[in-house]
């Protein structure tokens, strides 16, 4: 389904080699898909190499650049060739993903999961103004000959000897300890058990040199690791932004609750208060209505009046 998710123009790092000074290259990654992509870009030599920006989003049928420099090199390596790599790894994202969500568990094949990966090698290229550079006798051009040193065929004769113990720090080859080896082992100069003058100055420029150059890798380190450091504090601020707002939502609606709540409790106590005046009146009204049980005073008047008519009628009854 993403036989093909970006584009990668060129497909080689190529850059401009000059000893004692940074290069660049800018390479371009093109979407040519109609999905949001993420994208990591991964080296061998990750203390060499600085990568701006290592990883990204891009947009569909969108472009991205990305720029690698290559540290400050004493000299190339043999033959110019470079065995430094890059990793270029791509898969598919949901929309709304922002730069500081990417992580390296998005780029895992664990879960079935398509991830593109093109593999980029480095070449190295002389300057057009400058001779190719190339490895003399072991030693590469750039390096002092010591010409005007008396005991110049025995040095390079101790140089082909110890050839093959040439070291490799951080890419630079590493020929001061060797040179310091075979003049005192071998002994150039028997009057003389001390290195030229003029050599043990160019020793001590290349120890500081080499110095500087690891001092410059380490700085190279630390500033990747703080970057790493600051995008894991970002999503980490993020995260507590998003249950900040959650909590608050949660705690309006518990005011929403209580607000509802205390409105019912007031309208049941009305409703209580008035259930009650009513039972009262209900009840003074029977008490009347007992008060008024028995004879009527009318009705005890009408039977006194026949009472009286009824006794009058008897004696005048009598009389007659």
């Amino acid at each position: 389904m993403y036989s093909e998710l970006v584009e990668i123009a060129p497909r080689e790092l190529k850059f401009i080699f000059e000893p004692k000074k940074q290069s660049s290259c800018t390479i371009r990654l093109i979407n040519k898909s109609q999905n949001h992509v993420a994208f990591k870009v991964k080296t061998t030599s990750p203390k060499k190499y600085c990568v701006r920006p290592n990883t990204g989003i891009i947009k569909p049928r969108a472009t991205c650049d990305f720029t690698v420099t290559m540290q400050a090199q004493k000299a190339p390596p043999s033959d110019m060739a470079c065995k430094d790599k890059f990793l270029v790894q791509c898969t598919v994202v949901a929309q709304e993903t922002v730069e500081e969500d990417i992580t390296s568990a998005m780029f895992s094949k664990d879960d079935g999961k398509y991830v593109q990966e093109n593999k980029m090698r480095v070449i190295l290229i002389s300057p057009p103004s400058s001779p190719v550079l190339s490895p003399i006798n072991g030693v590469h051009g750039d390096l002092p000959s010591y010409k005007d040193s008396p005991q110049e065929d025995q040095v390079h004769g101790n140089e082909n000897i110890s050839s093959q113990q040439e070291g490799d720090v951080n890419g630079v080859h590493s020929h001061s300890g060797r040179y310091e080896e075979s003049l005192t082992r071998d002994q150039v100069n028997p009057l003389d058990q001390n290195p030229p003058k003029e050599l043990d100055e160019n020793v001590k420029e290349f120890k500081n040199e080499n110095a500087n150059m690891q001092m410059e890798g380490k700085h190279v380190q630390l500033e990747t690791r703080k970057h790493d450091e600051e995008m894991e504090l970002v999503k980490d601020v993020a995260s507590m932004k998003s249950k900040i707002s959650e909590l608050e939502r949660k705690l309006s609606e518990a005011k929403d609750t209580i607000s509802t709540l205390r409105e019912e409790s007031k309208f049941t106590a009305q409703e209580r208060d008035s259930l009650q005046r009513e039972m009262v009146m209900l009840t003074s009204k029977k008490g009347g209505r007992k008060v008024r049980v028995g004879f009527p005073l009318l009705y005890m008047v009408t039977v006194a009046f026949i009472s009286m008519c009824s006794v009058t009628f008897c004696i005048t009854d009598r009389s007659i």
